[in-house]
């Protein structure tokens, strides 16, 4: 096995750690993992993440069911336009976008550059939610806004997930507070159980339109999977907010890596 294969599932294993560690975030790893370790094409490698995502956020989701923290109503009302835009995302607009976007000077913006950038800068947005850490636990959810601004904020969530293949538990969470006034423990527990369906479904988007390697995505997933049970173990010593803020440093410095490495091939 070669070291950047061995470095590839050592990342697995930190993705589903995170997750289960701070109950986020995890997600945003894999899609560089796959590209800059492994050298996967990113249509594919946001195809992966998504089976990737959607599998460890179910786990996660059926512990959070056993415990009563899931509000089904809520996460099926929203989960249902987001899945629809996810799978129209990733069925039709995905593979619609041109190889070639536009050239400024020497410089072709590719299908696949524009990705991994809008990728980018959704680490960036991540990782000020991390860092400023007043986090979810200081929004108001008593002002009720309509259902159909949640169905549109369902619709916005589909398709950025749909495009770069990250579960957004960072988007979804201040949504749930604020949209449909969930308390902030029971708002995390119900993400989990959207981000799976949304992940999951649009993953099946992808079959028709990519060759799936299952024997590496089934071995590089389980990897993630023991992470989130081993996060969890070390969650009862370790506290998951104090990491919060310092992975979000460390997410902020990949997305600014990321943005100079597409900006400079």
């Amino acid at each position: 096995m070669e070291i950047h294969q061995i470095l590839s599932y050592f990342g697995a294993l930190l993705i589903g750690l995170v997750l289960g560690l701070i109950g986020g975030g995890g997600s945003i790893l894999t899609v560089p993992i796959l590209v800059y370790l492994l050298l996967i094409n990113p249509i594919t490698a946001t195809a992966y993440s998504l089976f990737v995502v959607g599998v460890t956020s179910l786990v996660g989701a059926i512990k959070n069911i056993q415990k009563g923290l899931v509000d089904f109503k809520t996460a099926f009302s929203f989960a249902i336009p987001a899945v629809v835009s996810v799978f129209l995302t990733r069925l039709y607009l995905v593979p619609a976008i041109p190889n070639q976007l536009f050239t400024i000077g020497d410089f072709t913006v590719t299908k696949n550059i524009a990705i991994m950038l809008f990728f980018a800068i959704l680490m960036l947005f991540s990782s000020i939610s991390m860092i400023k850490s007043k986090s979810e636990n200081n929004l108001d959810p008593q002002k009720k806004l309509s259902y159909i601004s949640l169905v549109f904020q369902a619709l916005t969530i589909g398709l950025i997930t749909g495009l770069v293949g990250a579960g957004g538990g960072f988007l979804i969470i201040p949504v749930l507070v604020l949209f449909a006034r969930l308390p902030i423990k029971k708002a995390i527990a119900t993400s989990l159980l959207i981000i799976a369906i949304n992940s999951l479904i649009g993953f099946t988007g992808d079959i028709v339109n990519i060759d799936v390697d299952w024997p590496f995505l089934l071995i590089f997933t389980s990897i993630s999977i023991l992470g989130i049970f081993i996060g969890m173990y070390l969650s009862n010593f370790i506290e998951g907010r104090k990491l919060k803020k310092g992975f979000g440093w460390f997410v902020l410095i990949m997305g600014i890596y990321i943005i100079y490495k597409e900006l400079t091939k």
